[in-house]
């Protein structure tokens, strides 16, 4: 992290009176981020060389993050949206003993056995960071049991300068920070690419998510940033809201990361005519987050966009493999990983070189007829209705089932049959669901079929087909 460091400094030095960070309690100049970074890391060089962060207060995580980093302490973020159990897995598994944490976290923190602090600050004028900062992120997946992705510092910088550059980022930029600060996407995109550039991070005023969420359409317009990254399910809300009060995003916006998930095309479309510039991307924790993406002026409508200068990408049998200064150390308490990464999704590139990800490579389906199918490809086709809220394809007796939620729960099941029919008609006959399920929001939740972060867990659905507990209307064909 001494390059980053050393870049902030030069930036204080420079333009220290520069807003760094804008929340709604305070406003950290560069200049007085650099003194709190210093003199918290001076501070936190008395912990264990590991510490986990669980914060509710993005501004104090924000701090936290850069003074544990100077430090050149490993990082865990424990992110507050996992179950209890998935907290104690991570814990356990890393061994974690003490954390940094605030006064809306600092009880959970207490109550998983963990010693729990807040940054303190000691009065440091010339400390030097640290040269082997390190994090590991855990990631929920598709099973729920969170497994641990050990980067460095060389992969978090190399990742967030390549962004950098292929995002256009720079000093003139405001960055709204949105997502939750212990996704390491956010971590790349909200911390680490904007301050080295020298713009500044804005973090919202309420929150987002939960019977008290603020409008995201209000949030946006409040900080009129030229910059932010999303999630599908951040984008489809933000767009209800624009669509319900008639209005577009600020004109200030220059560039929207997507990523997380699939983008259908239809919510692409209706993002452009509001005003939101959306570029879609691709990454994976085990590349440190961000492998590709679509660049300002060209958005590569239904691509990820092409690779991050200096990764490299094939394609091998099918497979997306990813080598380069962004691949991961390797997974905690397994083997050091060496050599490309085979990411286990599936793509193609496009004429122009953008990388198109067609799904998961254990998510294709084999029919009794002997035909393969990747789901992703039918959910893709019936998530473009914008009556369906999510759409999972999974196996049965051979053939395709289709499991899926509506954006209005009052809709009745004729009516869905009838809208997934429909939007099935381009496909082959073979690839075509013979059966459907619908379940509501609050039923994905009470059968445990959601990761943390609001993933459908196909393993779990799977199953829940297979055993024939819900009633599966047949299709006609």
């Amino acid at each position: 992290m001494r390059e980053f460091f050393r870049e902030l400094s030069r930036r204080a030095a420079i333009s220290g009176a520069r807003p760094a960070i804008v929340a709604p309690a305070c406003t950290f100049s560069y200049q007085d981020l650099l003194n709190r970074v210093r003199a918290g890391a001076e501070w936190a060089r008395l912990l264990p060389n590991r510490v986990g962060l669980l914060f509710g207060n993005p501004a104090d995580c924000l701090v936290a993050d850069l003074a544990l980093s100077f430090a050149g302490k490993e990082l865990v973020p424990l992110p507050t949206f996992f179950s209890d159990a998935q907290l104690e897995h991570i814990i356990a598994t890393s061994e974690l003993s003490h954390v940094l944490s605030d006064s809306i976290s600092g009880g959970r923190a207490r109550r998983l056995g963990l010693i729990a602090g807040e940054l303190g600050a000691v009065a440091c004028p010339g400390g030097e960071p640290g040269a082997d900062a390190r994090r590991i992120i855990f990631t929920s997946g598709s099973t729920g049991r969170p497994k641990g992705v050990r980067l460095s510092a060389r992969q978090v910088l190399a990742s967030a300068t390549a962004l950098a550059e292929a995002t256009g980022a720079s000093a003139e930029d405001r960055y709204l920070s949105l997502l939750p600060s212990a996704l390491l996407l956010e971590q790349i995109a909200g911390i680490y690419v904007p301050l080295s550039v020298g713009a500044a991070v804005h973090l919202p005023h309420g929150s987002l998510g939960g019977p008290n969420s603020a409008s995201l359409a209000g949030i946006v317009e409040a900080a009129k940033p030229t910059a932010t990254v999303l999630v599908p399910e951040l984008l489809t809300a933000w767009l209800r809201e624009l669509e319900t009060l008639d209005c577009s995003a600020p004109a200030s916006l220059k560039y929207v990361a997507v990523g997380g998930a699939p983008v259908p095309e239809r919510l692409t479309s209706a993002a452009w005519r509001r005003g939101v510039p959306v570029h879609q991307g691709y990454g994976l924790s085990e590349c440190c987050s961000v492998v590709s993406v679509n660049r300002p002026g060209d958005p590569g409508f239904g691509t990820a966009g092409r690779p991050l200068p200096g990764v490299h990408v094939a394609i091998e049998g099918g497979e997306i493999i990813v080598s380069g200064p962004t691949v991961m150390d390797g997974y905690l308490t397994e083997p050091e990983a060496t050599g490309p990464w085979a990411t286990g999704d599936l793509g193609s590139f496009d004429p122009g070189g953008r990388l198109i990800v067609t799904g998961r490579k254990d998510n294709v389906i084999v029919t009794s007829a002997g035909r393969n199918v990747s789901p992703e490809w039918i959910e893709d086709m019936i998530a473009a209705d914008p009556r369906i809220r999510r759409c999972v394809v999974v196996e049965h007796h051979g053939a395709l089932a289709a499991v899926m939620t509506p954006l209005d729960q009052s809709s009745s099941t004729a009516a869905l049959r009838q809208i997934l029919v429909d939007a099935c008609r381009s496909a082959p006959d073979y690839a075509k669901p013979r059966e459907c399920l619908v379940l509501t929001d609050r039923e994905l939740g009470d059968l445990d079929l959601l990761t943390a972060n609001g993933r459908p867990r196909r393993s779990a659905i799977r199953r829940l087909v297979a055993e024939g507990s819900r009633f599966l209307a047949d299709l006609p064909n």
